[in-house]
C-alpha cells in the first residue's frame, strides 16, 4: 500500500462511500470494485488508499468510534465534579454508541457480528477511554467522592463493564428501562465506588 495522507480528501470520500455501502447491503455484499464505482474513482485509486476491503472497514469502524470518543473527550475534560462528570460521561457514551451505530443501518449487525474486526478496531479507543476515565476516577478518589485500590484496574473494569451494556443499550425494550430509569442505574454503579461510612 502506497504511503498516502492518512485524512485525504480522497481517502475521506472512500471510507464514507464504503460506509454507506455496509451500512445499506453489509460488509460481505460490497466488494472493492463497489466501493471504486460508487465514488466515480478507478480501482488503482482504490488500492493506493486501502490494501483490501478489509482495511477500509477497519477504518470505517475506527472513523465512525472516533466521533464517539471526541465526544467524550469534551465531557471528560469539562470543568465538573467528578461525580456528575462520571454520570455525564457515562449518559453520553450511551447515546452517542447507539447513534452512530443506528445510523449506520446494516452495519449495527456487523457491529455485532463481526466483534474480532470491531474489538480490533477498538483497541486504540479502549486505550484512550481507560486513560479518560482513569483520570475521571483519579479526580473523584483525591477529592473523597469515590474509592477503590486501583485507578488503573477500576479504570479498565468500569470500561469493559460499560462495553457489556451497550449490545443491552441497543435492545429497545432494555434501552428504554436503562434510559428511564438511568439514576437508578447511576446509583448502583456509584455504590461501588463511593466510599461507605
Amino acid at each position: 500500500m502506497a504511503h498516502t495522507p492518512k485524512h485525504s480528501k480522497t481517502r475521506l470520500l472512500i471510507m464514507d462511500v464504503a460506509r454507506k455501502l455496509f451500512a445499506q447491503y453489509g460488509k460481505d455484499s460490497v466488494t472493492m470494485n463497489d466501493i471504486a464505482n460508487h465514488c466515480s474513482k478507478g480501482r488503482r485509486t482504490i488500492y493506493t488508499y486501502f490494501s483490501n476491503k478489509d482495511e477500509i472497514y477497519l477504518a470505517v469502524i475506527q472513523s465512525e468510534l472516533e466521533i464517539i470518543i471526541e465526544r467524550l473527550a469534551l465531557v471528560a475534560e469539562s470543568d465538573t465534579n467528578p461525580k456528575d462528570k462520571l454520570e455525564l460521561y457515562v449518559k453520553t457514551r450511551f447515546d452517542a454508541f447507539k447513534e452512530v451505530v443506528l445510523r449506520n443501518g446494516t452495519l449495527k449487525a456487523d457491529f455485532f457480528r463481526n466483534v474480532y474486526e470491531v474489538e480490533k478496531a477498538r483497541r486504540r479507543i479502549d486505550i484512550r477511554e481507560v486513560r479518560m476515565l482513569r483520570a475521571i476516577l483519579t479526580e473523584g478518589k483525591e477529592q473523597g467522592v469515590f474509592q477503590f485500590d486501583s485507578a488503573e484496574w477500576s479504570s479498565i473494569l468500569f470500561l469493559y463493564a460499560l462495553k457489556g451494556l451497550e449490545t443491552a443499550y441497543m435492545n429497545k425494550n432494555i434501552g428504554e428501562y436503562m434510559r428511564t430509569h438511568y439514576h437508578q442505574i447511576m446509583k448502583a454503579i456509584f455504590n461501588g465506588l463511593t466510599p461507605r461510612d
